[in-house]
């Protein structure tokens, strides 16, 4: 199973979401996987990503499987939350059914010109 982050936010009207403060970020939190930067918010619109973070699984044919959140802690993480993206991402790597697809949560994305 592979990963990769992309981050969609309007960095112009909202700078603290730039790409060098999403670098700092994701090596405070110590991602294992590449982090990269949508600045067209093309691949936001091409997905209808509607917060983020917003989870999108795929099995080896590239078929979305999976959409949904990280895991069940809602916007206040408890450590013993249910692993949702793990469990799923798990199945659909054994071919099995997939437990989960409840709807992301997080801050809407930060759109450009005030909307899509």
């Amino acid at each position: 199973i592979n990963s990769v982050g992309i981050m969609s936010n309007d960095y112009i009207t909202y700078p603290s979401d730039n790409f060098n403060n999403m670098k700092k970020f994701s090596k405070k939190n110590n991602f294992s996987f590449p982090y990269l930067i949508d600045e067209t918010q093309e691949i936001a619109r091409l997905y209808n990503a509607q917060c983020t973070p917003d989870f999108f699984g795929f099995d080896r044919d590239m078929i979305l499987k999976y959409r949904g959140r990280l895991d069940d802690s809602g916007l206040e993480f408890h450590k013993d939350a249910k692993r949702e993206l793990f469990i799923s991402m798990k199945a659909i790597s054994e071919n099995n059914d997939i437990p989960y697809n409840n709807p992301s949560i997080g801050c809407s994305i930060k759109w450009k010109n005030n909307g899509k």
